[in-house]
Parts: C-alpha cells; structure tokens; sequence
C-alpha cells in the first residue's frame, strides 16, 4: 500500500507541479549539455507571464522535430513570423528572447528587440551560419512567444518555425539536477 501511494503521489507531482527532463541536444550549450537534467516547474505560468530570459520546455509546431520550415512564405532576410498551425507531441527546451507584440530582428545571432540588441554574454556566437543575420523585423503574434537555444549557430528554434502560442508551453526550467558537479539554480 506504502509502494503504490509513493507512486500515485510521484505520478500526480510530475503530472502537476514539477517534472523532469533530459537535455537531448547540444542546441542549449553551454548554459545546459547533452544529457544534463531539469526540473521543470509546471505551475507557475498559470500565475504569471513567462518572461523573456526564461528557459522553457514546450512543445514546437508540427514537423519542428523534423526541420520543417516555417508555417507561411517569409523571405530570406526575416526570422519565421508564423509557426505551422499543429502542436507536435516533442518536447523542446529553448530561451524566450520577445513575448507577444514584440518587433524582432536578428543581429549576428542575438535577438534585437523593439530596437535594442540584447545583452547575452552567455551565448555561443552564432558563427555567420543560417539564421544569425535577419535584419527584416517581424511582430510576434498576440500569445505567442520566440524560442532560440543558447549555441545560435546550431539550434534548430523560432528563427525557423516561428513563435510557439503560450498553451504550448509546458513550464520553466528552474533547476539542474544532473551531472552532480552542475547542480544549480537556472
């Protein structure tokens, strides 16, 4: 009886409140490696904003996790406006860089929002790659917000398959648990 009720109340805190997750790719380096694992607070959206700054697990637009474009025609100089209309059942792990309203640009990997390039000094450079020069501003839509990793030359994020609506994000990332030398508040 012990057992079982350890389980159901592990199941419903995971289901509810705090859930973990395993880093799969290199797109968040080096703020979080391959492999490294957060917990993942599942409340506190319901009471606030998510933020720009925060790392956030969500789920990308349908064929995100296959490198499917962006879900209408936009040029080659501006990042995706609009994401494809369907939620995929892939977790992702990204940074918001604008929240809904917001005019964006990109500058040599690093968001420029409302006209003021932010200050990231805990990114990879981009490396003149895809994606790290789109001068043409976009508006983020109404609810929705823009993801990009923290290794810009080799994230696969909004810059390519636009904003993600608020309902598709699952929670903040607060804390990491894994490797034992990289615990730490996020």
């Amino acid at each position: 009886m012990i057992v079982a009720l350890a389980i159901g109340l592990a199941l419903l805190i995971q289901a509810f409140l705090v859930k973990p997750y395993q880093i799969p790719s290199p797109s968040m380096e080096p703020t979080l490696d391959v492999g490294q694992r957060v917990l993942v607070n599942r409340v506190l959206y319901h009471f606030r904003d998510p933020q720009i700054g925060d790392i956030v697990v969500f789920h990308p637009p349908v064929g995100a996790e296959n490198g499917q474009e962006c879900g209408v025609h936009q040029t080659g100089t501006e990042a995706c406006p609009q994401p494809t209309p369907g939620e995929s059942n892939t977790n992702f792990i990204k940074r918001i860089v604008a929240g809904p309203g917001d005019q964006l640009s990109i500058h040599d990997g690093h968001p420029v929002v409302n006209g003021i390039q932010a200050n990231e000094d805990f990114i990879r450079p981009c490396g003149g790659g895809n994606g790290c020069n789109l001068p043409h501003q976009i508006t983020i839509p109404p609810d929705h917000y823009f993801m990009m990793g923290d290794n810009r030359g080799s994230s696969d994020d909004s810059r390519f398959w636009g904003p993600v609506p608020r309902d598709w994000i699952i929670g903040e990332a607060f804390l990491t648990y894994w490797p034992p030398d990289r615990v730490g508040i996020l």
